[in-house]
């Protein structure tokens, strides 16, 4: 579905027999990953699906040369292996790109399938058509598969196995549609599996897109972990040998898996703690799996903490009950870190087989457990926000979007309603999240909080085993700098709402004096004239213009008495648009239309504006990429910035390639941070490295020393990644100077 697909015509050298044979032990080998009790009904469903899909696709191949209907039948085996799900969504998975791509239509899908099938697959077919500008595309398409989750969450299942065979085939892209589709999964499929309980699928996403990102660093973290394999075996066998024995003893059925953190986790390990890859001491985790009744799993669960702790020493801060109280998307289990023998700290989940299902197939294994009420409904009252969110159609892709992502956190919370009632938000919720996770109305109406009894403003940050209860007042309005502290959907998008409400009773007013204006002037009160006061005035609809004038941010006063023509106005021209403020598309075209097909940094590029974006400070040497700004030309990202996952996700059509033209003169600023052990005369070392020996110009540099340990920062001008890497090496050397790294401001 990303565009990897090329016409089968012209390929020299396929030996089409083999090919048959390779489609069909593909085809043989779907029917006997798919779980449960598969009737005739089925597998006739399924030949009649994949002889369609077969059919549809036959004169496709994907980029690498394959013939395209591996990929379907590679998607639906994702389906029914890693997700768990049945006949009806391999069916849809085997047909998922035949109405975007061939001459197939949703009709033909629904004679042939009926119409649950065929909306899936209506869900899951990409918009087209839409025309180059407003707003990104892919997140129209993005919106599009959510709207459809409100009648069936297959929908969502079907696309992240689609993302997730394309993550694992992305070598035959272009380097340039590598990093869109990674930063894609990122930003929206990556934390929506997570959100779904998909956790390995949501690992192997993101450690797929670290790969495209920066190959390098993957590399390097891979390498580490496969040096350590066969030490880290030996170390599992040796920790866990005590805890087997008293297992036995007490009469467990059980089995242990010990398997390292994804390499993306490590990495944001050692990127948030500022720690090597050494220092991360939780690089693995170890799983014990017991099988027992339904009733006694708690128990059971608890019993085999008990035995864990009577021979390691637990941290405290590091205990997880997430069986008491299961996460948002119905994730169980007990999570404990504790200390081994060798000064080395390990971290023990321990759940039952039911619990590891619902873990590893996440949201298609929970509806299997839907007669269990206590489980189930954690999901279900997810789903219904989500479907909640969605019923706002005017909100613009981009924002419903990004807020539809603030719906799928990480880290949860737990907190209390001053009668007892649990409740679940993300980390970093306020009060007033709070209020408006209760009820909208209270969340419109709440001027304050008491916190385990405390008053406190709605910005306050909630922690895990508060107690609130909400102060309202009915003559309460919410306000527009509300939006800046809360963080749940929910929130963000009731604001929204009741803020457009507050506009709409606004523009009442304005349009009224709008009306009086115009009949003062002697013109008519049309739709004409307003569509010239909107010109004027570069207003975005005629509610906003109305807004605005009742607002009194916009003035027909200055207008003084403009000049009317049979009714009609007749308004000074507006001031002509200066040439940064020229139309988006004229900007793209005549980078894109340059032969090399890159902005190359350096050249004059046809008086084009450019910048180094501040958030990065990007240098040669750097993987860089175009950022086209409204009114601010182009800015360019370093393709790790941290603002260029969003950016290459949501606006890719306003990203170009970029390179650098080669050695220059020219310097370019860049950030380092370094700490150590403070010794006498250190700082007059740091700085004679930075200007006598590498004839570096220092910006700004500040160092702070607490106890004997000291940390500095420095923003110096260098020339390239080069010489950048040279300054870096020196520092290190230095006797007390124990890290160096580089940072982006």
């Amino acid at each position: 579905m990303d565009g990897v697909k090329a016409k089968a015509t012209g390929l020299p050298g396929v030996d089409s027999a083999r090919e048959k044979d390779e489609i069909l032990y593909r085809y043989r080998g779907l029917l006997r990953s798919i779980r449960g009790d598969r009737t005739p009904e089925d597998t006739r469903l399924i030949r009649k699906a994949f002889n369609i899909a077969l059919e549809a696709h036959k004169e496709q191949r994907r980029k690498s040369g394959e013939p395209y209907i591996y990929h379907p039948l590679a998607v639906a085996r994702i389906c029914a292996e890693e997700i768990g799900l049945g006949t009806t969504s391999v069916v849809c998975a085997l047909l998922h790109d035949t109405v975007e791509d061939t001459d197939l239509t949703l009709e033909d899908v629904r004679d042939l399938f009926g119409p649950t099938v065929a909306a899936i697959i209506d869900g899951l077919t990409k918009i087209s058509g839409l025309q180059f500008g407003t707003d990104s595309i892919q997140a129209e398409n993005f919106r599009k598969v959510l709207l459809t989750l409100a009648q069936d969450v297959r929908v969502i299942l079907i696309k992240l196995a689609d993302r997730l065979h394309n993550m694992r085939t992305l070598e035959g892209m272009a380097r340039d549609k590598q990093l869109k589709i990674a930063s894609e999964t990122l930003f929206l499929y990556a934390p929506l599996a997570h959100r779904l309980g998909l956790y390995s699928i949501k690992s192997e996403l993101e450690d797929l897109a670290l790969k495209f990102k920066e190959p390098d660093v993957y590399a390097d973290i891979e390498q580490r972990l496969k040096k350590g394999e066969a030490v880290r075996k030996r170390f599992i066998s040796r920790f866990m040998l005590p805890i087997r024995e008293s297992l036995d003893r007490e009469g467990f059925t059980y089995e242990i898996k010990g398997r390292p953190k994804s390499i993306h986790s490590i990495y944001n390990k050692m990127l948030k703690k500022n720690v090597t890859f050494e220092e991360v001491y939780d690089v693995f985790a170890i799983r014990i799996i017991i099988d027992t009744k339904h009733e006694l799993e708690k128990a059971d669960c608890w019993k085999v903490y008990s035995i864990v702790t009577d021979f390691y020493q637990p941290n405290p801060d590091r205990l997880r009950d997430w069986i008491s109280t299961p996460k948002a998307n119905g994730y169980e289990s007990l999570h404990t870190t504790v200390m081994s023998p060798g000064g080395r700290w390990v971290e023990v989940q321990i759940r039952s087989q039911r619990m590891d299902e619902i873990a590893e197939m996440g949201l298609a294994a929970h509806y299997r457990y839907k007669d269990d009420e206590e489980h189930a409904g954690a999901l279900d009252a997810w789903l219904n926000r989500v479907r909640e969110v969605l019923e706002d159609p005017t909100a613009s892709a981009i924002d419903f979007v990004n807020d539809f992502k603030l719906n799928l956190f990480s880290d949860e919370i737990v907190v209390f309603t001053p009668k007892g009632e649990m409740r679940n938000l993300p980390a970093g919720a306020t009060a007033l999240d709070f209020a408006f996770d209760i009820h909208s109305q209270v969340g419109r109406q709440c001027i304050g909080a008491k916190v385990n009894h405390k008053l406190v403003p709605l910005s306050h940050a909630l922690r895990s085993g508060d107690q609130i209860e909400i102060i309202t007042s009915r003559k309460q309005q919410p306000k527009e700098d509300w939006l800046t502290y809360v963080v749940t959907a929910r929130a963000r998008h009731k604001i929204k709402q009741a803020l457009r409400e507050q506009k709409r009773k606004l523009a009442v007013v304005g349009r009224e004096a709008a009306q009086r204006k115009l009949r003062g002037w002697g013109a008519k009160v049309d739709d004409r004239n307003v569509a010239a006061l909107i010109e004027h005035f570069r207003a975005t609809s005629p509610t906003d213009l109305f807004y605005r004038i009742a607002r009194g941010r916009v003035d027909l006063d200055t207008l003084g008495t403009p000049a009317v023509k049979a009714g009609r106005l007749n308004l000074p021209p507006r001031p002509v648009a200066r040439e940064e403020e020229r139309a988006l598309e004229e900007v793209v075209a005549e980078i894109r239309g340059q032969a090399s097909g890159a902005l190359v940094i350096g050249d004059d590029l046809q008086k084009l504006d450019y910048r180094l974006s501040p958030c990065c400070n990007p240098i040669p040497g750097d993987d860089v990429f175009g950022f086209i700004t409204m009114g601010e030309g182009i800015k360019i990202h370093r393709v790790n910035c941290p603002n260029a996952v969003q950016l290459m996700s949501n606006f890719a059509y306003r990203i170009v390639k970029a390179r650098w033209k080669g050695k220059d003169s020219v310097e370019f600023l860049a950030g380092l941070r370094f700490s150590g052990i403070d010794e006498v005369g250190l700082v007059n070392k740091i700085t004679s490295i930075i200007s006598h020996q590498h004839n570096v110009n220092m910006r700004s540099i500040s160092f702070e020393s607490n106890d004997g340990i000291f940390e500095g920062k420095v923003m110096a001008y260098v020339q390239d990644t080069d010489h950048l890497m040279s300054l870096i090496e020196k520092l290190r050397r230095v006797n007390g100077v124990r890290s160096v790294e580089r940072v982006d401001h």
